[in-house]
């Protein structure tokens, strides 16, 4: 037993994440997010905001875990760079992210498909709601920079669109 702990105590030990919500009030971090091995934890401080949510606010949400999850590898999760002659689709709200409108049906859209400002890329569920993501330009997909059923936040790209493809 005395091997397990190795004198540093795991990221995701009680006392340890109750440290790590202390740093962060102390250095004015809103969010942090950790790997240790195959486990992954995100924490987040301050409410959640979903712009266009017609539900009932929700109280703030402390410091805590959001997902334990395997790590992405390194490689996947650099994003490509931004070239400055595609236009970025990103995420609406912060959810989760789906590629496909159905598990055994295909992605809306993958790198070489046309799209239209009409045109549904994804859905982003917040809130057990599924919302729509439109992708409001014309052009060719170029990058898919989020993988299926992975968190998003606001703002973030979620695919780049060469507008003259």
């Amino acid at each position: 037993m005395a091997d397990e702990h190795k004198g540093t105590p795991s990221p995701f030990h009680v006392d340890t994440v109750r440290e790590i919500i202390s740093l962060m009030d102390k250095f004015g971090l809103s969010e942090i997010d950790l790997n240790d091995g195959d486990q992954r934890i995100r924490l987040r401080k301050g409410p959640r905001i979903v712009p266009g949510a017609s539900l009932p606010a929700q109280p703030a949400m402390m410091a805590a875990p959001l997902a334990v999850a395997p790590a992405v590898p390194a490689a996947a999760a650099e994003p490509a760079k931004a070239d400055k002659k595609y236009i970025e689709i990103k995420s609406e709200l912060v959810g989760t992210f789906y590629a496909k409108p159905a598990p055994d049906k295909d992605d809306f859209v993958k790198v070489g498909s046309k799209v239209s400002p009409d045109t549904v890329v994804c859905k982003v569920e917040a809130m057990k709601i599924f919302n729509d993501i439109t992708a409001k330009i014309s052009g060719k997909v170029v990058e898919v920079c989020v993988q299926n059923s992975q968190f998003v936040e606001f703002d973030q790209v979620l695919f780049r669109v060469d507008p003259n493809g």
